[in-house]
């Protein structure tokens, strides 16, 4: 894993606003791999917005907004290289698939936002989503909608760190969104009718596994402990 370049002051605004255009880019990169893929030339079997696909493209791309935040943060505010070198994976690889996600959104016809999350599951999330609201990931007072995504308040201390102290919470906080994003995974990679949106589920549940099990390692040996599961 190449190591990124230590971030210079006043860097950060600038990488947040070429992640923003690429965002973009990959959400127009997404509509145009479906259609090479031909995800959805048939109009008669183009997901709708209930469907597994649909479903899963809206709230694993809002999943992977936070990570992606997560994890420019700790390209800004961490100076340990392995710490370094995981975020710079993980904004690529997330920012990457959410683009791919948006993308087949667009080229369904269904909102990249609205719907009840995880609605798409069927009752197999394993987590109680009643009383829940919300359109940007999270409920009323802060809590986490989706398993695994931080809270505000946790999002803002983790902001107020640095040092050692920033790179034990940001593993864990991010342990525990890898953790809650797979499930959401897997139940797609069974599910969901499009080979493709098959496919990207199940390559986000290897890359997940494994980068929670090296983050856990890593984690261990930093003196910190996990949160509890989501």
């Amino acid at each position: 894993m190449d190591t990124p370049t230590p971030t210079g002051t006043g860097r950060g605004p600038l990488r947040t606003a070429l992640l923003a255009v690429i965002a973009v880019a990959l959400v127009v990169l997404g509509g145009g791999l479906a259609v090479a893929l031909g995800i959805g030339r048939d109009e008669a079997s183009v997901p709708d917005a209930e469907s597994v696909d649909a479903g899963f493209s809206r709230d694993m791309a809002l999943h992977h907004t936070q990570g992606v935040e997560m994890a420019n943060l700790a390209l800004d505010r961490s100076t340990d290289p392995e710490v370094r070198g995981l975020a710079f994976d993980i904004a690529e690889t997330q920012n990457n698939q959410a683009g791919r996600m948006q993308g087949w959104l667009s080229l369904w016809g269904v909102s990249l936002t609205g719907g009840e999350r995880m609605s798409w599951m069927g009752g197999h999330s394993g987590h109680d989503m009643s009383g829940m609201e919300g359109m940007d990931g999270t409920a009323a007072g802060g809590a986490a909608l989706m398993p695994g995504m931080a809270t505000e308040e946790e999002l803002a201390q983790l902001r107020q760190l640095s040092g050692a102290e920033f790179d034990v919470e940001f593993l864990r906080l991010m342990i525990r969104h890898h953790q809650g994003g797979l499930g959401m995974a897997q139940y797609a990679a069974e599910h969901a009718d499009e080979d493709a949106v098959r496919s990207l589920a199940r390559s986000i549940v290897e890359a997940q596994t494994a980068e929670t099990e090296l983050m856990t390692d890593m984690l261990t040996a930093r003196g910190g402990t996990p949160l509890p599961p989501p």
